[in-house]
């Protein structure tokens, strides 16, 4: 009898905050990223791919456990995952618990402390930062806190304050923060290994704030710079709920447009986004050049979206495509048809089960994603609609063609992303499409959990990473 195949290693890269302003998805004409397209034509490209929850913690516990929000009650930035799911196996402890060594750097999980248990990983490198905003905060006790540097902020708003900075950091391209983890994957992928691993390599941009070496700045002349399509009476059909979402942090966008920096936002966006394409770039020569290139399936995704002045609407929490849609791509061992992209609605829970099956790992039947296997052998395999959840209680569904949203109040948004791809006319108020409402609602969770306890409802132990509820 033949010996088994050996399993394949696991290339886990993530970056925070990109839409799809990358070049294989055409959402921005003229961004600059070599190096994801290179890595879809190689591999699979899921082009109607989704968030569970358009923020990075509920994003993340979500894809990293394997369960909605919906189910967890986690929704926010202020839920810790592990008291309220402390029986979770997630991705990295699935891997260990099969033989792995899994090892990673950055953000994967949510970066505040209290998110990263150590009991996940045989070794991790936690995130290291650019912005003094983030080394002056309690939340990040592993990161030296020094002054602020000269010039700070650096996007000349008047009355800054907070993280939303951007600019070119007068340091060499390797000091910047997200370099230290990619020189961590590097230095890994050198090592011999004995056993398959895997590896997880989270880089923070274009997460703000959005510094990036001047040269990726330069790649983008003040001037062609292109603002995103709006329309003046874009929110008026909106339900309140909606109109809510917009709102969050509404006086961010106004001063931008104030204050006449929206192009200049724009253009750190895309200098951040082609600065986080290089350093993908250089883990994928990195992994070429090893010993393990032709046994090692790589997985590319991004937490959630993010809104540039779309909705008149600054960062990500909204249920609109700006916000859910986010590129994956998967490539390398056990990836069949490369180059051909798959258009079917695809969610980032789906990654767990489909490392499962990728990796010979056994299942899980607690996961609520579908395995991507059946696309990956076959690019016209049937698939369901998929639903990102934000908050308790409010869930769009994404099918190849239709947004249909209804919040917890029971207002609704639906679009026809064919005919609008900005989504700007809602046509959930027309009867004659009360059926397809209904046909697509029948996706949404029956399960709404009650929000999960915010941080203020437990003593937690950095040291022990233990929590007591008070």
């Amino acid at each position: 009898m033949a010996a088994p195949a050996p399993r394949p290693n696991v290339l886990f890269l993530s970056v925070d905050d990109l839409n799809d302003w990358i070049g294989c998805l055409r959402g921005y004409p003229g961004v600059q990223t070599p190096n994801l397209d290179r890595l879809a034509q190689r591999g699979v490209l899921f082009s109607n791919a989704h968030c569970a929850s358009p923020l990075c913690n509920p994003s993340r516990t979500a894809l990293l456990t394997g369960l909605r929000a919906s189910t967890s009650g986690v929704y926010n930035n202020e839920h810790w995952w592990r008291p309220v799911l402390p029986d979770a196996v997630t991705i990295p402890q699935h891997f260990k618990a099969n033989g792995y060594h899994v090892a990673g750097a950055g953000k994967i999980f949510h970066h505040v402390v209290g998110y990263n248990p150590p009991d996940q990983w045989h070794e991790f490198q936690l995130q290291e930062f650019d912005d003094n905003w983030y080394r002056r905060l309690d939340y990040y006790p592993w990161v030296k806190k020094v002054p602020s540097p000269p010039g700070h902020p650096f996007n000349g708003l008047k009355n800054f304050q907070g993280e939303f900075d951007w600019g070119a950091l007068k340091k060499p391209e390797r000091e910047y923060g997200d370099m230290k983890a990619v020189n961590f994957g590097q230095q890994f992928l050198k090592r011999k290994h004995d056993k398959p691993f895997f590896l997880a390599i989270g880089l923070f941009h274009p997460h703000i704030p959005m510094f990036a070496p001047q040269s990726y700045f330069d790649l983008y002349p003040a001037a062609d710079v292109r603002l995103p399509p709006i329309k003046a009476d874009d929110l008026n059909d909106l339900p309140k709920a909606a109109q809510d979402m917009a709102a969050f942090r509404r006086d961010e966008h106004e001063r931008i447009v104030r204050e006449n920096k929206w192009r200049d936002a724009v253009r750190a966006y895309l200098a951040s986004i082609t600065f986080a394409d290089a350093m993908i770039g250089q883990l994928l020569d990195a992994l070429d050049a090893s010993a393990y290139a032709k046994n090692t399936t790589i997985v590319f995704w991004s937490d959630n979206g993010w809104h540039l002045g779309e909705k008149q609407h600054w960062h990500k929490s909204t249920l609109w495509e700006r916000s859910t849609h986010v590129p994956m791509i998967w490539a390398g061992a056990g990836i069949g048809q490369p180059g051909v992209t798959r258009t079917q609605p695809v969610n980032l829970l789906d990654i767990y089960p489909t490392l499962v099956d990728v990796c010979g790992l056994p299942h899980r039947p607690e996961l609520e994603g579908l395995s991507l296997a059946p696309l990956l052998k076959n690019p016209k395999a049937k698939r369901p609609p998929t639903v990102s959840t934000y908050l308790e209680g409010n869930h769009s569904v994404r099918d190849e063609r239709w947004r249909y949203t209804r919040y917890r109040d029971g207002s609704e948004e639906l679009y026809d992303r064919r005919a609008d791809p900005n989504e700007w006319e809602n046509l959930a108020g027309q009867p004659r499409y009360a059926r397809l409402k209904a046909k697509l609602a029948r996706w949404m969770p029956t399960q709404n959990a009650k929000p999960a306890p915010e941080k203020p409802a437990y003593d937690f132990d950095p040291v022990k990473h233990t929590w007591r509820k008070k």
